[in-house]
């Protein structure tokens, strides 16, 4: 277990991140999905993550199913909202106001047949908005009880600042893994001076570092990955090669790829808490298994030599997509 920052929730040290069971990564098994909630529940995981936006509701509607049988206090779902989408699910922007936040927390309700988010945070910060109007809304949905704490995503350190300055912040989310260390030089030190946890997505830089991924390997409809600069051309051909040499150290550890690159980032300290993105059980387990894997000052300096900062072919996201986020600014 771990504690989200100095006023946030106890959690497990590993979340389950379920957007990919809903949207963007292609289809998924709706029955195997429920299964994998209910396996990482079973193994002692209690962070679940979504948005409201993913598979616009369904996402939502499947952790309500996933959770019909199960203790819900047992359990903190963390929600992003503000994303705007329409019927063919393309993105319309960010809403932060402070009405738009209120609908959409009801919605979210609605949807998981709860009467609190454990969690909240605005997806992206809404350019139109001052923050403080947003995290200052937010924070009466706190007092309500229909909030137990504000988080923040994939903003930067003087936004951070500003909305820590307004109520506290829990966790910030953002994406961060060996191929992503762009939180280092700023961001992450600023969010250990407030008191600030992390949760990681993306540590298996959406499959490239899983050590499943292939050269060849053909994208389902709807993923978004096949407009990613990490995995187009030449830039996907020199991030595997990357990756191969990560393999050198899995192999010493007798681990996986997948998990050694969980681990690093567990071993990045203990105020973040990676989020796993698996839409099936054997994933789910092998993830599982970072979690018995110690690595030692040798190990983490062979994977620093394997992967250095830095070293990653093609931006995280298309420069539209990044255009939206205030962490890359």
């Amino acid at each position: 277990m771990r504690t989200l920052g100095t006023t946030g929730p106890q959690v497990s040290a590993l979340g389950l991140g379920c957007m990919g069971m809903s949207d963007l990564y292609g289809p998924a098994d709706e029955a195997e999905s429920v299964a994998t909630i209910h396996a990482a529940l079973d193994a002692g995981i209690t962070l679940l993550d979504t948005g409201d936006f993913y598979g616009m509701g369904h996402n939502e509607l499947l952790i309500h199913d996933a959770l019909k049988t199960r203790d819900r206090d047992n359990v903190q779902i963390s929600v992003k909202f503000g994303a705007q989408r329409d019927y063919e699910g393309n993105w319309l922007g960010y809403d932060g106001r402070p009405n738009a936040i209120k609908t959409a927390l009801a919605y979210t309700l609605r949807r998981l047949r709860t009467d609190h988010v454990d969690i909240y945070r605005i997806a992206r910060l809404d350019p139109d908005v001052p923050i403080e109007e947003t995290i200052g809304a937010m924070s009466e949905l706190v007092d309500k009880g229909q909030i137990r704490h504000i988080g923040l995503s994939e903003v930067g350190a003087d936004t951070i600042r500003r909305a820590h300055a307004v109520h506290p912040i829990s966790d910030l989310q953002i994406e961060y893994s060996l191929l992503s260390r762009d939180i280092e030089p700023e961001i992450l030190p600023t969010c250990r001076e407030l008191g600030i946890g992390i949760t990681a997505y993306g540590v298996l830089s959406r499959g490239l570092l899983s050590g499943h991924w292939t050269q060849d390997r053909q994208l389902a409809a709807g993923d978004f990955r096949a407009y990613s600069p990490r995995f187009s051309g030449d830039n996907l051909q020199h991030n595997l090669t990357l990756v191969e040499s990560l393999g050198e150290v899995a192999k010493a550890k007798n681990a996986t790829i997948a998990q050694v690159a969980i681990a690093w980032v567990l071993a990045q300290g203990d105020d973040i808490v990676p989020l796993i993105g698996a839409r099936r059980r054997d994933r789910l387990t092998e993830a599982l298994g970072a979690l018995d894997l110690h690595l030692t000052a040798e190990d983490l300096a062979g994977i620093e030599s394997a992967l250095p900062a830095g070293a990653a072919a093609g931006t995280r996201y298309a420069a539209a997509q990044l255009a939206h986020m205030d962490s890359a600014k």
